[in-house]
């Protein structure tokens, strides 16, 4: 019998008993390169559990799932391929297993960790918005009437709860009670307007007034309406644009998808208004895109901007970039994060600004930083700075 055989026994009894916790090996003289640790834990695949091997290198990470008989063969494998320390992590105790002068020794410690359960590796994400009960998903064709989200609206319901999972810590941020009216220019049906409200009000239990701003009469009509049927008090829809808009005390401003220096607009509305928050989803970077192009360059980027595709993009990051350091001009710590994009939503890029204090030094280097980054690209002016009076 391999002297292994105590140890792979107490595993196999720990999961026969459901109260194995996770598995650790260490101190590998082996010959397998850059090799260091193997860590073992029980997950749930497709409703299956499994034992998950992950194998640590000097600079990667990799992952194997096995059926429990597969993986205590790959364990014991890997244990004689140079592993010289065991730990067995179990609810009852602890086994330590050592290798000393090729003989190995076994010593039980009581448990220093509880069961935590199975981790289940295709999880269903817990989400904010739920689906029963709630009838403006049913209104705006997102679900059935039980709840159920209708196949081609599972990208909208995605992108609805990654909307509300961005802004939650974001929110949170915040005193509590201190957003009472928030803007949400260019708000179109309101799929995330209404998420907003429901998540505010019915999750988080504020008092709040939020007001969406939209230029079709038709979709404004249609909103207030859905709004009424889901007895959201507290939501309304004005028919307007985000130029006219004018609302001093907005304590969090969103747009959304507003088309190329409209979110300009809507970024200033918000510092004037002083909002705590400020969201944005920019849209059609024109503008910088033809300062680029008409004050054209020579500098290390020319093997990229030479290419059309390229200098979109790299105006799209130039224009974004340029906004959330006008912002943090204004005192907005800023952060830039992927937000999911599906037929209704091309871009995917959030900007999203928390008000805070900034120094006139702090005030200088950013605009120091937006010349220099002008100079670079050959930018004569970028419009959220030309209407904040910055040039």
């Amino acid at each position: 019998m391999s002297e292994l055989t105590p140890f792979l026994q107490q595993v196999k009894q720990s999961l026969h008993t459901n109260s194995f916790i996770k598995l650790t090996l260490a101190n590998y003289t082996g010959t397998e390169a850059d090799l260091k640790n193997v860590y073992v834990r029980l997950v749930e695949i497709k409703r299956e559990h499994k034992l998950s091997f992950t194998f640590r290198y000097k600079t990667r990470d990799i992952v194997k799932n096995y059926f429990y008989e597969e993986g205590l063969v790959v364990l014991k494998d890997q244990i004689e391929a140079g592993f010289n320390s065991l730990t067995l992590f179990t609810a009852q105790n602890d086994v330590l297993f050592l290798l000393r002068n090729r003989k190995w020794t076994v010593r039980l410690v009581p448990a220093t960790m509880q069961v935590p359960g199975v981790k289940a590796h295709d999880k269903s994400k817990a989400r904010k918005i739920e689906t029963l009960n709630k009838q403006y998903l049913v209104d705006l064709k997102l679900t059935d009437v039980h709840g159920k989200v209708f196949q081609n609206a599972q990208d909208k319901y995605k992108q609805v709860n990654q909307y509300i999972e961005i802004l939650n810590p974001v929110i949170k941020e915040l005193p509590e009670g201190s957003l009472k009216h928030i803007v949400d220019m260019g708000s179109g049906k309101g799929y995330l307007t209404f998420a907003l409200y429901d998540y505010l009000k019915n999750f988080l239990n504020q008092q709040v007034q939020v007001t969406g701003v939209e230029y079709r009469q038709d979709m404004v009509d249609l909103c207030n309406q859905i709004a009424r049927n889901s007895n959201f008090s507290g939501l309304g829809f004005v028919q307007g644009t985000i130029e006219d808009f004018e609302a001093p005390n907005i304590d969090m401003l969103i747009a959304l998808h507003a088309c190329d220096t409209a979110t300009d607009d809507a970024i200033y509305k918000g510092i004037k208004a002083g909002a705590k928050l400020i969201v944005t989803a920019p849209c059609c970077h024109k503008q910088i895109r033809k300062e680029m192009v008409k004050g054209k360059r020579s500098n290390a980027l020319d093997f990229l901007t030479e290419h059309g595709i390229f200098l979109e993009r790299q105006a799209e990051m130039v224009t974004d970039g340029i906004r959330a350091l006008v912002m943090e001009y204004f005192g907005y710590k800023t952060k830039i994060m992927q937000f999911i994009s599906d037929a209704h939503t091309p871009k995917n890029v959030l900007i999203v600004g928390r008000r805070q204090e900034v120094s006139a030094a702090q005030q200088e280097e950013i605009l120091n930083k937006i010349k220099s980054t002008k100079a670079f690209f050959g930018i004569g002016y970028h419009h959220l700075e030309r209407i904040a009076g910055l040039v």
